[in-house]
């Protein structure tokens, strides 16, 4: 458990547990901006999107990842945070990976669309076909 003066964050992927550490500063991204998590603040639940996080250590230094889409949960100290893709590395190199996870989310959106469309003309073809038979 985290001890007094931090909060306990964990990063969950799909493999499994990418981080547990206790830290005193958390910097999100949400779809209305970013946003900061300290110890004391409220419970709260977040939607991540694609972005640099980062986290401020007992030790001085402040660490970056790149997120991919996400779930933020704060309970009382603790911070779970569900990903489906975290990149550890230095600030410069990690806005290549975000870029790259907006690519693949803005296909992956886009697709979805197509699908949608084909559904929605292939429903109306059958209903028109389906007047026609009564």
């Amino acid at each position: 458990m985290a001890d007094d003066k931090g909060m306990r964050l964990r990063i969950h992927e799909p493999s499994g547990l990418f981080l547990d550490k206790v830290v005193r500063k958390i910097t999100a991204e949400g779809p209305d901006g970013a946003f900061g998590i300290l110890p004391r603040h409220l419970d709260l639940a977040a939607v991540l999107v694609p972005g640099i996080f980062s986290y401020e250590e007992f030790e001085g230094g402040r660490t970056f990842l790149a997120l991919d889409e996400g779930i933020l949960v704060k309970q009382g100290r603790e911070v779970q945070i569900a990903a489906r893709m975290a990149v550890k590395g230095e600030l410069g190199a990690l806005k290549q990976s975000v870029e790259e996870m907006i690519a693949v989310v803005d296909d992956r959106e886009r697709r979805t669309r197509s699908a949608v469309a084909r559904l929605e003309a292939d429903f109306v073809r059958r209903f028109v076909t389906f007047g026609k038979n009564v």
